[in-house]
């Protein structure tokens, strides 16, 4: 994969002396692959849009009929058109376009795997945030931790006739596209007649506020012959839909700030402008009862004070059962520095006992080409977490030197129900040659110096409430 990256990166620099940025060239990619995929796996495409046209046409007449093309794509009913909204070339050479459409053409891009789309995107996505200094983080959730959490939480919806699954802040779709292959996994892809449909049609469900990642989760999932519903808008700032989901698996996009104000929802008990905090809120309203979900959530979302608050109300509705503390480095190269946490969580039961996983301590921080993230950085956890997805295995308490420990819930009570609770000491931080790179320690001050002004934000606002009052 990394060698089919560099060649499609490499001639962007190419493009960028035709005007393309990377964002365009991205998005072009992504109409691009999915046309030689739908190719490759026989799915029908209206006539005239196969990839054999764009093939066998050069000069102005293929920038025309590539312009003819998106514009029958975008006009297409149902989900084609959903998935090229809006969508127009920018190619202005077309010796560019043909020199793109040969070097994908070269590829079996259905032998490389399911998720490969995603994977270039991903790919070039990692060179411009490295290039442009600028995080990608939000577009992704690590592949590997992804597996491992769906492993865990078993998202079957073949364990009730109306299961429901969905990633509120879905990104390219990939714990969607890792749940369905989870399911083709366990049943070698065979359904009953009555349940194809269902699992086709109205299984996968997920939202994003961006439109180019949203676009790219639709093609992935339409490509493995699914019709997913991922809806465009900005889960926490718009009202509650109604809508209610049996599982739900997300990462909610890093950073604290919203639109830097509490959201208008009757439904949300705390009132704060930290998304994640909103995201864990938005959470507890869209999960039916008995239903469960894990939410990947920075430190400062078990630190912080209004943290405590949510998790009082979330815990009095829900059985927060089980906290993996993630290793140094999780997110790198998007979003490095961020230290962050899986809370999974069940709807209908109060919590009587909190299990925390420390993955973190006395763990080489993962670096992208020494230390890379693999399935080992979780392998000892999913064996800890137990069969029962909802977090009732029989557990075992492994003490104070063992990474698997059990807190009751008086306990977390005691520490205002903040969950940043830790109990290996962590040789490497005390290792000169162990400590994280400079970048990584500042970015993780910043951090927590952004969750102390968000607390003095809401204690102004506070402030200013009452001087109305009065």
């Amino acid at each position: 994969m990394s060698d089919v990256v560099n060649k499609l990166w490499g001639f962007c620099h190419t493009l960028r002396h035709d005007g393309i940025d990377y964002g365009d060239y991205i998005e072009q990619l992504t109409y691009l692959l999915f046309l030689k995929m739908a190719d490759e796996r026989g799915v029908d495409v209206p006539l005239g849009c196969e990839w054999e046209s764009l093939k066998k046409r050069s000069g102005t007449d293929l920038t025309d009929h590539y312009l003819d093309v998106l514009r029958s794509l975008r006009e297409s009913p149902g989900l084609l058109g959903d998935i090229f909204a809006q969508s127009m070339p920018r190619f202005n050479n077309p010796v560019n376009l043909k020199r793109i459409i040969a070097m994908i053409d070269e590829e079996d891009w259905t032998e490389m795997g399911v998720d490969v789309k995603a994977a270039a995107f991903e790919g070039l996505l990692e060179k411009a945030a490295s290039e442009g200094k600028k995080g990608a983080g939000q577009y992704f959730t690590p592949r590997v931790l992804i597996k491992s959490i769906v492993r865990v939480m078993k998202p079957n919806p073949l364990s009730s006739p109306n299961f429901k699954i969905c990633d509120p802040a879905c990104g390219t779709g990939g714990f969607l596209v890792c749940a369905y292959q989870w399911l083709l996994d366990i049943t070698g892809g065979v359904f009953d007649r009555k349940d194809i449909k269902r699992i086709k049609t109205k299984t996968y469900y997920g939202e994003d506020l961006v439109p180019r990642p949203r676009r790219l989760a639709l093609m992935n999932l339409f490509l493995q012959g699914l019709e997913p519903t991922i809806y465009l808008g900005d889960a926490i700032y718009e009202a509650d839909s109604g809508d209610r989901y049996d599982c739900i698996l997300t990462n909610p996009p890093f950073g604290t700030k919203g639109a830097n104000q509490a959201p208008d929802r009757d439904d949300f008990t705390i009132e704060t402008s930290n998304k994640q905090l909103n995201f864990v809120q938005h959470v507890m309203s869209i999960l039916k009862p008995g239903g469960r979900a894990a939410l990947v959530l920075p430190d400062n979302c078990l630190f912080e004070d209004k943290a405590g608050e949510v998790f009082k109300i979330l815990m009095q509705d829900c059985n927060l059962h089980t906290v993996l503390r993630l290793p140094r480095g999780t997110f790198t190269p998007y979003s490095q520095g961020v230290k962050a946490n899986v809370v999974f969580l069940q709807k209908g039961l109060p919590t009587e006992n909190v299990w925390i996983f420390d993955a973190r301590s006395n763990v080489p921080g993962v670096t992208k080409k020494d230390r890379p993230l693999t399935s080992l950085h979780f392998a000892e956890f999913e064996q800890c977490y137990g069969d029962d997805p909802n977090g009732q295995s029989i557990r075992t308490d492994l003490g104070l030197e063992g990474r698997f420990r059990k807190f009751s819930i008086s306990e977390v009570k005691q520490r205002d129900y903040k969950l940043d609770i830790t109990w290996l000491k962590d040789e490497s931080l005390e290792d000169g040659d162990s400590l994280p790179e400079p970048q990584f320690l500042a970015s993780e001050a910043i951090t927590e110096l952004e969750a102390v002004v968000d607390d003095l934000r809401d204690i102004l606002q506070l402030m200013e409430v009452d001087d109305e009052d009065e």
